[in-house]
């Protein structure tokens, strides 16, 4: 059941790409891509809506590359998915019946079939895939959140400086970094324009996100990975899965800094039923960094509810509405360009082969890092109820159980629904204890 393909065994494929590529892990083959053929080979772990059109991204950010390897844990989805790509791109789409894997052995096929990997499946399993890829030689556009836990913060970490080492480059799907209105609007920021930063407000309030029904014939641990948003040791819950993107710009405007503490509230209100899994439905966390600046942030997945997407920058000559690219205050600007964020989905793609291509790697590492300690602060002060600081998720190797590493077909899921059909929350605030 690990590795199911549609026909064939594709050992001749593999064969042919591993001589072709089996200098790669070196800097100077590194920069040498180019020289022995314009077109780049790209593999995708994870054909949801997230990896789809991350290949989609990557595909319109360079003319040569081509999809050549896909993976999912449903084989309906890549056929799917690799249809609607072929459509979209006609004859850059060479995935053959030999390369569509699924399993959850299915992402070592993809990383041996690839120069590039794409990795956007279930987040649980980003820190191996990535770990995996880049053992291998491959550089990586890797998705948030990039860790769930504080033991595979470890891993991402150690993967990434790997990556320096082997000068491959290693791109975060933290689009934010690559938006260019923000980085005008941040710099302005930084150069005083609003005075001291004295408190952030981030929301992200939105209905329930990408619900699957379960799939006849799934076992109960495919049926969780193919719905993987909803069950907590899979995605991590909302605020690595959602919040992340809006902390990681609060970590920006707070010149690259960490919260020292963090203290939360949150619980499961509304969400009852099997297709909603075993997350929390709302959470609320105050973030306080060394300084004493504090973030107040906010989400919530529950329908037919307000509904805001914020990062607000309070300073003490005036604020910033960062995704309205506004100030206002003692200086009143307002950026003339697009708000869109979809240019910059395609800039940090734009990045990553522009450096494989130039032979000058990037490394988002350091980013990858901060954000998911500053969510994983958040989250784990919500489940427990207790304030967690920033040592005490560094420090710890907590992992949801099972281990990344560990799971296969046949892995028994860690939760399963009640008798009425719903799946029972993980952890109680007050009374779990997690680190």
């Amino acid at each position: 059941m690990e590795d199911l393909r549609l026909n064939g065994t594709g050992n001749a494929g593999r064969r042919s790409f591993m001589k072709t590529a089996a200098g790669a892990v070196s800097a100077t083959a590194f920069g040498a891509y180019a020289a022995a053929s314009d077109t780049l080979m790209v593999g995708i772990i994870g054909c949801g809506g997230r990896g789809t059109a991350a290949a989609v991204d990557a595909m319109t950010a360079d003319k040569g590359i081509n999809i050549v390897a896909m993976a999912d844990i449903r084989l309906d989805r890549i056929q799917e998915k690799r249809t609607q790509l072929k459509l979209k791109f006609p004859g850059r789409v060479v995935v053959d019946d030999d390369h569509c894997f699924t399993g959850f052995d299915a992402y070592k096929h993809v990383i041996a079939s690839s120069d590039v990997v794409i990795i956007a499946n279930a987040a649980k399993f980003h820190p191996l895939h990535l770990k995996a890829a880049v053992e291998a030689g491959k550089h990586v556009f890797v998705e948030k959140p990039h860790a769930i836990d504080p033991a595979a913060i470890h891993v991402v970490r150690a993967a990434c400086e790997l990556a320096k080492q082997k000068g491959l480059s290693v791109m975060s799907g933290l689009q934010s970094r690559h938006h260019m209105g923000y980085q005008e609007t941040i710099q302005r920021v930084h150069d005083g324009a609003i005075g001291d930063v004295v408190a952030i407000q981030e929301t992200w309030l939105r209905p329930p996100y990408v619900l699957y029904p379960r799939v006849p014939g799934l076992k109960e641990i495919e049926y969780q990975a193919s719905n993987q948003y909803h069950f907590h040791w899979l995605c991590g819950d909302d605020i690595p899965q959602t919040l992340v993107h809006n902390l990681d710009r609060s970590s920006w405007v707070m010149h690259n800094q960490v919260p020292a503490r963090a203290w939360g509230m949150a619980g499961r209100s509304t969400l009852h039923g099997e297709i909603y899994g075993d997350v929390f439905d709302h959470h609320a966390v105050v973030y306080e960094f060394q300084s004493g600046v504090r973030v107040y942030a906010y989400c919530r997945t529950i329908d037919s509810c307000y509904n805001e997407n914020s990062s607000l920058v309070l300073g003490t000559k005036g604020r910033c509405d960062l995704l309205k690219l506004r100030i206002q205050g003692e200086t009143n600007w307002q950026h003339p360009g697009t708000k869109s964020k979809a240019n910059a989905y395609v800039q940090e793609h734009v990045a990553l082969f522009e450096s494989i291509r130039n032979g000058k790697p990037v490394n988002a590492g350091d980013y990858m890092v901060r954000s998911a300690l500053f969510t994983l602060m958040g989250q784990f002060s919500c489940y427990t109820g207790s304030e967690v600081t920033l040592d005490q998720i560094q420090n710890s190797q907590y992992c949801h159980l099972p281990r990344p590493e560990e799971v296969t077909a046949n892995t028994e899921p860690p939760v399963r629904p009640g008798a009425d059909g719903i799946y029972p929350l993980p952890f109680t605030p007050g009374v779990s204890k997690l680190l």
